[in-house]
């Protein structure tokens, strides 16, 4: 998977570090199915009540921050030679913050009448969240030649800051503590940057290194990798810049979209003509993340022109929820099960596992059918009315799901316990 001339273990991170937010993630994925089914309040929605505030901040925080956080303490050796001086302490840090944090603000936007706990919740997520990207950002600004990921992984850092700030003013104006006179505003700029700041920018910025590392495919075009994280960012600046002033913004929402669904078909194309052509999950789910990205934009695409309705948003919003946790299992399972073999095999035990053995192919392609599953009866629960036994079963494949990896991610764990306990270890 990684060139070992570009990793080396005294770069790379301990995998309790990776593991920690991988597999807190999932656990995270398991609670945001128990709330689906117990709710009956569909995936998401951009409205302002609070059971979907409960659900929106239970994916992009609980879930998507902690694997994009997990992966990028692991990736940033790789993709832009950073090293991160004693991760454990910090990641200890971090992650028990984060995990106090997204618990105390879901319990704010459940009990929306105790304003100290948002207060508490803007605390322990600011700090837990400010700290780990501006040590992550510190470290990128000192890198002397840029690569197109490195660029792009700090625009997506950037973005994701300030997403938290507009976040923090939000929670602050849910508490009471400010008056929140640009609340809607802010609420727009907070969605944007993370959704086509954080989320996406950070997608495709390690795409243009990873896609042709993992899969051995064509390179990205020059011009495409060098400029397209900077006409991303520049574009979400002019959005903000609108925003903010309350000047038409949907031209500018039409050229990012029209950008993400030229940047799908680009990715397609390559791994249609990797040189290694083999049934591999990981593939399928990067095939399944563009093919759902470019759906996604085409129809924020079309909406910038035309009122459409409002199931058809909602499938939006359904299938962007795809490409991104599309692209996150693709990566988790390409990460762990080669830092299993790489850290133990590094540190002289002869009998590491192999990759295959720490979480087999067919678990992943199992996966993917799981995953499809959900996103099928996501799509159609968005599309017929009143379909809440399709609401009831795609919880229970969220649940499904997230607890799939959940129990390999725990495996693999134990199998790195195990091989250190009861192997033996070869002195150099």
């Amino acid at each position: 998977m990684f060139n070992q001339g570009g990793l080396s273990l005294e770069q790379a991170p301990p995998i309790s570090v990776v593991m920690r937010f991988f597999i807190t993630a999932s656990v995270f994925g398991v609670l945001l199915g128990i709330i689906l089914f117990t709710n009956f309040t569909g995936i998401i929605s951009f409205n302002q009540s609070n059971m979907q505030l409960i659900i929106v901040h239970s994916l992009a925080l609980g879930v998507m921050a902690s694997f994009m956080l997990g992966a990028l303490f692991q990736m940033l050796p790789v993709i832009a030679g950073v090293v991160i001086e004693r991760p454990t302490e910090k990641v200890m840090i971090v992650h028990g913050l984060l995990v106090v944090g997204i618990v105390v603000q879901l319990f704010a936007f459940n009990i929306a009448s105790i304003p100290l706990l948002y207060l508490l919740a803007v605390f322990y997520l600011g700090i837990s969240l400010l700290y780990a990207l501006i040590i992550m950002i510190r470290r990128v600004l000192q890198i002397q030649d840029h690569s197109s990921s490195s660029k792009g992984v700090l625009f997506a850092l950037s973005s994701f800051i300030l997403a938290i700030i507009f976040g923090i003013y939000l929670l602050l104006t849910s508490g009471g503590y400010i008056d929140g006179v640009s609340f809607l505003k802010v609420k727009e700029l907070h969605y944007t940057f993370a959704i086509f700041g954080w989320v996406s920018l950070l997608i495709v910025s390690i795409s243009f290194q990873v896609v042709e590392m993992f899969y051995i495919t064509p390179k990205y075009p020059a011009f495409f990798s060098r400029y397209l994280v900077v006409m991303i960012f520049i574009l979400l600046l002019v959005k903000s810049f609108a925003i903010i002033f309350g000047m038409e913004s949907q031209i500018i929402t039409m050229f990012l979209s029209a950008i993400f669904i030229v940047y799908g078909g680009v990715t397609l194309h390559r791994l249609h003509y990797r040189k290694r052509p083999t049934s591999d999950a990981t593939v399928w789910f990067w095939r399944l993340g563009m093919g759902l990205l470019i759906l996604s934009m085409f129809i924020v695409f079309i909406n910038t022109f035309t009122t459409l309705p409002n199931n058809i948003i909602f499938i939006s919003y359904i299938t962007f929820i795809g490409f991104a946790l599309s692209i996150v299992f693709a990566m988790v399972y390409k990460i762990v099960p080669f830092l299993t073999w790489f850290h133990l095999s590094n540190q002289g035990y002869m009998e590491a596992p192999m990759m295959h053995d720490v979480i087999h192919p067919k678990k992943a392609k199992i996966h993917f059918k799981i995953h499809v599953a959900m996103l099928i009866t996501w799509f159609f629960s968005a599309l017929l009315e009143k379909a809440d036994y399709l609401i009831v079963f795609s919880s229970l494949l969220v649940i499904a799901s997230f607890g799939w990896l959940l129990y390999h991610l725990i495996y693999a764990v134990k199998k790195y316990n195990y091989t250190q306990e009861h192997t033996e270890k070869v002195e150099w």
